[in-house]
């Protein structure tokens, strides 16, 4: 009986301590890791919520720009930061692709290390060919493939990029073959395109294929994602011609693991109304990409789904960090 009273003591004790920590939170400036170089679209998207999430919380939200190693480095800093809320991580596509293509180099459990509160946003990356191509739909393309096996040529901004992954689910699931030629970047792999190098390139942004579109540089045949893009109204979901097909790329925020979920709800609750807001949908729209805004559960299932995915897909096409 003794010791139960000394138990029931100290959890009055720390109730109230916990309780009071999350009613004030948060009690100092909030620190947004980018894992991600200054200027590219997950940037300019973080530097935005942080803008307006300092609005909305009453405290500083000071932007940390950490790039490299595929996002890895600025991830392990919030995977390793006090569960607080006080230190956040404004993730892109290749968090769920790392732990497959660096298995022995990432520092921690991608599942385990963070707790999700949203995806801000998601993209789709298109299917272009060059504009003298003689394929003018999915199906053109597929035919074409057939007809000259491992004779064409399809463009990577980078071994890991969802363009490079997006290219191996349309083999895995058509059994085309083709050979891949990566680039440095995106600007190179769509230089490589228009001049007639490569016969086909998953690009990321909506925005840019569109403009290169309608220079009549290149053509359109498809987008990655269930719906059509609101850059390209008039071309049509790959998954239309493949059934199964869907590769899109998306930007979300991540806390610590552990990190109480009253906070997780508050930071929940403050996104969604940044992420929905009629200002950040027209930056979303210049970029190609669109609001999500979803919840914390929907958000670890999209990981958790996307971590297999890729596995999948990297096992089965050998494709190694470059």
């Amino acid at each position: 009986m003794k010791n139960s009273a000394c138990v029931l003591m100290l959890l009055a004790t720390l109730v109230p301590a916990a309780a009071f920590a999350v009613e004030t939170y948060p009690m100092r400036p909030v620190r947004m890791i980018i894992p991600a170089a200054a200027g590219g679209v997950t940037d300019i998207l973080g530097r935005v919520v942080a803008q307006k999430l300092a609005e909305s919380l009453g405290q500083q939200v000071i932007v940390d720009n950490r790039p490299g190693a595929s996002g890895m480095i600025g991830s392990q800093i919030v995977a390793k930061a006090t569960p607080d809320g006080h230190t956040l991580l404004m993730v892109f596509p290749s968090h769920p692709v790392n732990p497959s293509l660096y298995p022995d180099d990432i520092p921690y459990d991608t599942l385990k290390a963070f707790a999700p509160i949203t995806m801000v946003s998601g993209v789709a990356p298109v299917l272009l060919v060059n504009s003298q191509s003689p394929a003018r739909s999915v199906q053109d393309l597929i035919n074409l493939a057939r007809a000259k096996p491992g004779q064409l040529n399809a463009a990577a901004a980078g071994s890991g990029s969802m363009g490079s992954l997006a290219a191996e689910l349309l083999r895995s699931l058509t059994g085309i073959s083709f050979t891949k030629v990566v680039y440095k970047g995106a600007p190179q792999a769509l230089s490589a395109l228009i001049a007639g190098e490569i016969d086909f390139y998953f690009i990321g942004s909506a925005s840019t294929a569109a403009a290169q579109v309608k220079a009549g540089r290149v053509r359109a045949v498809g987008v990655g994602g269930k719906e059509r893009a609101a850059a390209l109204p008039d071309v049509p979901p790959i998954g239309d011609t493949i059934p199964g097909f869907e590769a899109r790329g998306w930007n979300g925020i991540l806390a610590p693991a552990a990190t109480p979920k009253t906070i997780i709800e508050r930071l929940h609750r403050e996104l969604v109304k940044i992420i929905h807001s009629s200002d950040f949908g027209q930056i979303l729209a210049r970029e190609g990409a669109t609001p999500v805004g979803n919840t914390p559960a929907e958000f670890e299932a999209v990981i958790r789904a996307d971590v297999a995915k890729w596995a999948k897909i990297i096992r089965e096409s050998g494709i190694k960090a470059q």
